[in-house]
């Protein structure tokens, strides 16, 4: 197993199952997080048979960063994989410290019509090491800290529901790559029974939800995860999700010209979402070369915001970040990949 995707949970147990004290695990966290060794062999608080040990049972194979592209605030990072695959990761400079956000498959199933990223059906989940691993190759690449962290990247994470809260309980652990789990958002395009699973988890991360439409006719067209999960529903489990973890939840709007962002919709999507603890981002749409839809006017999208302003929900307009290279919302997909 590559060490990088063990929570310090599981490696504890690995301890005890060989006969060793749990604590030994903490040294390896802080030798793996802390100092950032890449051998078992520097770890100079373990004995050497149980070094070895360590190095016959798990790996510290690393994915590689296969290309570098920057603009202005934002780096955007291809990784290639042991098996050949390509995922991206985009580096974002705010004004509150730096963000990364992170692919959680290879491809995606979900194939909402206006993302590039769905174009490539799903190959296969990443592996928590897959995602550790794209946070600590790009914070050695800068030379500085994360501090901030989105699941937003290539793929649904809730479709990889169990090595995606891996890969979040290693970064918010405070003896590994210890990011706060308010700094850590997972954005989904509403798979509802995973929805509930993680309201029942005990974590404190931002959820976000990409809506997108105010109702069943419009979402199916563009979000075929829609036909399975109509609207209703959707909001009722987000409203328990709400109340379970008292936290409050982003809901995610692209703005597609002439197809989502009519007034009559403003006014829609404010009554679907009246007296819920959420806040609204709009996202200007970036256009790609593969798909039809356009961006919303300057005028339009501030028509819509004003409307949801004026009906009482809060809402904001998202910053831009790397269109100029792909790797702005909905662009991200490995270029290496011929569709």
């Amino acid at each position: 197993m590559n060490i990088y995707g063990i929570k310090r949970s599981d490696l504890e147990q690995y301890f005890i199952d060989i006969n060793e004290k749990k604590f030994k695990a903490l040294q390896v966290f802080e030798w793996l997080y802390t100092h950032r060794v890449d051998s078992f062999y520097k770890m100079t608080n373990i004995k050497k048979e149980l070094q070895e040990r360590l190095d016959k049972d798990f790996s510290f194979d690393m994915i590689k960063i296969a290309k570098k592209q920057e603009d202005k605030l934002v780096k955007k990072y291809l990784f290639k994989l042991f098996d050949g695959n390509f995922v991206e990761a985009v580096l974002m400079q705010h004004d509150y410290g730096l963000s990364v956000c992170v692919s959680s498959e290879v491809g995606c199933n979900m194939s909402c019509a206006f993302c590039e990223s769905g174009r490539l059906k799903k190959v296969r989940n990443l592996g928590a090491y897959e995602m550790v691993e794209q946070i600590l190759l790009i914070e050695k690449d800068i030379n500085k800290r994360i501090s901030s962290v989105v699941i937003m990247g290539i793929g649904e994470p809730l479709d990889n529901y169990d090595n995606v809260l891996d890969f979040i309980k290693i970064i918010n652990d405070a003896k590994g790559i210890a990011i706060g789990a308010r700094h850590i958002t997972l954005s989904t395009c509403g798979i509802i029974p995973k929805i509930k699973e993680l309201a029942n988890e005990t974590l404190q991360i931002n959820l976000a939800l990409s809506l997108h439409a105010p109702n069943d006719e419009l979402r199916s067209r563009i979000m075929p995860i829609n036909r399975s999960y109509k609207l209703n529903e959707l909001i009722d489990t987000i409203n328990e999700y709400i109340l379970k973890t008292n936290r409050r939840v982003t809901i995610e709007y692209v703005m597609l010209g002439e197809v989502n962002d009519k007034e009559e919709y403003a006014k829609e999507l404010a009554s679907l979402l009246k007296g819920m603890n959420v806040y609204v981002n709009l996202i200007p749409y970036n256009e790609t070369n593969h798909l039809e839809f356009k961006r919303s006017s300057k005028d339009q999208i501030m028509k819509f915001y004003d409307i949801l302003k004026k009906n009482g929900i809060n809402v904001t307009i998202r910053k831009e970040f790397g269109s100029k290279i792909d790797a702005a919302c909905g662009q991200l997909r490995s270029k290496e990949v011929e569709l």
